[in-house]
């Protein structure tokens, strides 16, 4: 009888083992390299991508315009800083400071158009398209609002529009809200309002031209950083 079960637990171990060498079990060290990808479900990624076209000239156009404009302002501001030509072309600091803040604007006014052109050009993407994902980037735009807004308010027109390359000079540095908050929060709110924008329309590409807008101001602040 003790041979009989004995016998039973070998042959149930020798199962076992086979199971195991037949499916052997992931080794959590091992990686990204022993994911089974052929179990993924691509289907999704399939659709979106479906949705995008990266070679649509409108989409082409609103990444040049995204970025265009801190390339811009920044090559500007440090020229004028070297050789003050804005400033002996307008007749002083000021007159140059606030005619370059008006082309500053009237660029980002185009690059938030080519932004919604891009995005009307491509079709909205199922799963963004409900009430909750509305209400998300509503509050995003809210909140990215409140950022640039009150960055505004507190730097005035010489203080967000690069005066001081032009030498003017702020009396102290700002630390009240909400730059005791963050920093660059003018940028970061911007870019909350795109991506709001972006979800308020179920567009994935606006998703992915946020995505750019982040990725240039993050170059502009290292570059201003220097």
């Amino acid at each position: 009888m003790l041979v009989t079960c004995c016998c039973k637990r070998a042959a149930c171990v020798f199962e076992t083992e086979s199971l195991f060498d037949a499916n052997p079990a992931l080794d959590c060290c091992g990686g990204l390299n022993n994911v089974d990808y052929s179990q993924m479900d691509m289907s999704v990624l399939a659709e979106l991508w479906r949705l995008i076209d990266l070679t649509e000239p409108r989409f082409c156009v609103a990444v040049i315009a995204i970025i265009f404009n801190p390339f811009f302002w920044n090559v500007v501001a440090r020229w004028e800083h070297r050789t003050r030509g804005l400033t002996r072309l307008f007749g002083g600091p000021y007159a140059a400071c606030y005619s370059l803040a008006v082309l500053i604007l009237l660029l980002n006014v185009y690059r938030s158009h080519s932004i919604t052109v891009a995005m009307k050009a491509h079709p909205r993407w199922e799963p963004l398209d409900n009430a909750h994902v509305y209400s998300a980037g509503a509050a995003l735009m809210a909140l990215g609002s409140v950022f640039v807004i009150s960055s505004f308010m507190a730097l005035g027109v010489t203080g967000t529009f690069l005066g001081d390359y032009f030498g003017i000079l702020m009396d102290q540095k700002v630390t009240g809200f909400p730059f005791n908050v963050m920093e660059n929060p003018m940028y970061w709110g911007s870019t909350a309002n795109y991506l709001g924008l972006a979800l308020m329309n179920a567009s994935p590409v606006g998703v992915i031209l946020t995505a750019v807008v982040g990725l240039s101001y993050k170059v502009a602040i290292a570059y201003e950083g220097c």
